[in-house]
């Protein structure tokens, strides 16, 4: 079985624990909500700001940030320009334009601790740092203008990136870095421990957040939106890569954080904004479900 298999799969077995528990109630409903906020603001922030303070950086990180940069609005053009084409209404359309893209993070810091040895989270943390922003940005204006609640404006948009935990902690855990700042044993200690239940954590609310239900008139949607994330996308990362100059452990990172299904996290916006969440639910589950055959696939074959 190859190395990327064999990476692969233990995650996908926890993502499937976590749907199993789910539909078994246990250890009840409320549990999983909690667990999700728990390990989005508290248990990744505590992994990131520890892994990357007083570590050494390579210094041609910044074409790995430009080229998923390229990529992600590369792909929202894309949507937009194929928006009129599936003949879809607006709440439908913010559906097909978060699930082009939108990343499960906790999936692709995952994968990249299993395939990339020690660099995993430098280079995960100079991606997700440029992704991040912009990915909630252009999301939150599509919603605002096409969800059927909408509002909020561009200060709601600003103030959701600037205190999101990922992006706070990444750039905190990065400016220690290039002040050569490294923490307190003890504090370092005690992050190092509390980050290691961030991931586990983190696929097994993946798994409880599926949702198999049926969509009437969303079949479209569901495959367009899944060859779009799955499929264009990695090749996108690879090309922009390649054009960019970035080194091969980072083609690697950038083809990872684009060859994951889309975020849970889009649900919740969709729900709050007007979107239409039924549908992104069924995204959500159906990329998940179709990764486990082309994450692999487009690993081998674009890195």
């Amino acid at each position: 079985m190859s190395p990327i298999l064999l990476a692969i799969i233990p995650i996908f077995v926890l993502i499937l624990v976590g749907f199993g528990l789910r539909r078994m109630g246990f250890p009840g409903e409320g549990f999983w909500p909690v667990s999700e906020r728990l390990t989005y603001f508290v248990l990744l922030p505590a992994m990131l700001v520890q892994g990357l303070s007083g570590k050494e950086l390579s210094p041609d990180l910044l074409p790995l940030s430009v080229a998923v940069v390229c990529t992600i609005l590369t792909m929202a053009i894309i949507a937009r320009l194929l928006w009129p084409v599936l003949k879809l209404d607006g709440p439908a359309y913010t559906s097909l334009f978060q699930g082009s893209f939108r990343p499960n993070t906790y999936i692709g810091m995952s994968i990249a601790a299993a395939l990339m040895g020690a660099e995993w989270l430098a280079l995960s943390a100079m991606a997700l740092l440029a992704m991040i922003p912009v990915i909630n940005v252009i999301c939150v204006l599509t919603l605002s203008r096409h969800g059927s609640k909408g509002g909020g404006g561009f200060k709601r948009v600003l103030f959701g990136v600037v205190t999101n935990p990922l992006i706070l902690a990444c750039a905190i855990g990065l400016g220690m870095n290039l002040l050569h700042l490294s923490l307190p044993s003890i504090i370092n200690d005690f992050l190092d421990i509390l980050g290691r239940a961030a991931l586990p954590m983190g696929l097994l609310a993946a798994g409880a957040g599926l949702r198999f239900e049926t969509v009437n008139g969303g079949k479209r949607t569901l495959v367009v939106s899944s060859v779009l994330h799955l499929a264009v996308l990695p090749l996108l990362a690879a090309g922009f890569s390649v054009l960019f100059g970035v080194d091969p452990a980072g083609q690697q990172i950038a083809v990872i954080y684009t060859a994951i299904p889309v975020s849970l996290s889009s649900f919740i916006l969709a729900r709050q904004m007007g979107g239409d969440h039924r549908l992104m639910a069924q995204i959500i589950t159906v990329q998940t479900v179709l990764s486990v055959v082309t994450m692999p696939l487009a690993l081998a074959l674009l890195t």
